[in-house]
């Protein structure tokens, strides 16, 4: 038996439960991992809160890191005892064991621990789609990333700074505004009591950003769109303070001909070869220091509520992971 986190209800952190469970042998093209860390995410909260519907009961989460434990049929690439890491579903990643499509998977290099791995697979590969694909941040230019000093923001700050890019981050007190400094962020702006466009303007002398990203959804949105340049590029990633609704078009116009994207991991890393290619330039910027992934908490597994609710109410600096 192994232990694994359910949910039978949407609701609260209190809806997760730790049950034993018996797990199965993998199928055909699966593998099974006993996982060494859980990454923890802001998609794990809106599964269990209902803002994305799943089937009921559920397991949760969708990243970690382990040693393959057991290969389905037709597997060739994975054999037992390998080192892997994963950051897209199914979900059920919040266990002793998972059992996951070998093409979610990827060999874990030896430089890079299974820690590292978890807190950094899921968040790392966003950041490397936002500012490698959505948007390719160039050298010397200026572009405002919301909540600098999450596990996002933490990697997007030193892999920005690494390209040469000019960060400012939004952050909510002095102490996550330090961490955005010592991760690459150029200025900081605490929101809880500066107005960020009007910041924006003052540090950029006028120009504003060619692209604002932004996680925090329905508390943000009309300020994100208020710091773009003409033709500037809003790229809403993530619902932390709720969904965007209602927008209208129109402010798209008025802002100077704006443009809006809401981009998933799915929709990058959509094929083998692109979830390799991506997994690559991660591992690169890993392994050569360039970025560094902050671990800034650590839960045990049955501690998965409180984890949540820390997050939720961004009480964490950098990324949370679990423990089994």
């Amino acid at each position: 038996m192994a232990r694994q986190i359910q949910f039978r209800e949407t609701g609260g952190p209190e809806v997760l439960e730790l049950v034993d469970v018996k797990p199965r042998d993998p199928g055909p093209g699966e593998v099974r991992i006993c996982n060494r860390a859980i990454g923890l995410n802001f998609i794990d909260i809106y599964f269990r809160t209902g803002l994305y519907p799943t089937e009921l009961p559920s397991g949760l989460g969708t990243e970690g890191a382990g040693v393959v434990d057991a290969v389905g049929e037709g597997v060739d690439d994975f054999e037992e005892g390998d080192r892997v890491a994963y950051a897209q579903g199914p979900k059920g990643a919040y266990g002793e064991f998972a059992i996951m499509p070998a093409a979610n998977v990827i060999a874990l290099p030896e430089a890079i621990d299974f820690e590292t791995a978890a807190g950094g697979m899921l968040k790392g590969l966003t950041v490397q789609y936002l500012i490698r694909q959505t948007y390719a941040v160039d050298e010397d230019e200026n572009i405002l990333f919301h909540a600098a000093a999450g596990g996002v923001g933490s990697i997007a700050c030193q892999w920005a700074h690494a390209l040469g890019a000019h960060v400012i981050g939004t952050v909510s007190n002095e102490d996550k505004a330090d961490f955005a400094h010592r991760n690459g962020a150029w200025m900081t702006i605490d929101y809880t009591r500066e107005s960020v466009p009007e910041r924006v303007r003052e540090l950029t002398d006028g120009a504003m950003v060619p692209v604002v990203y932004d996680s925090v959804g329905r508390d943000t949105w009309k300020d994100s769109l208020a710091c773009l340049a003409p033709r500037g590029l809003m790229v809403s990633f993530g619902n932390a303070s709720g969904p965007v609704e209602g927008v209208n078009l129109a402010e798209l116009n008025k802002g100077g001909s704006l443009f809006v994207t809401r981009p998933s991991l799915g929709g990058y890393a959509d094929t083998r070869e692109r979830f390799e290619m991506m997994c690559a330039d991660l591992f690169s910027v890993l392994e050569s220091g360039a970025v560094k992934i902050h671990i800034g908490q650590r839960f045990a597994l049955e501690e998965a509520g409180a984890a949540q609710r820390a997050l939720a109410d961004r009480q964490t600096t950098g990324s949370t992971i679990l423990l089994p």
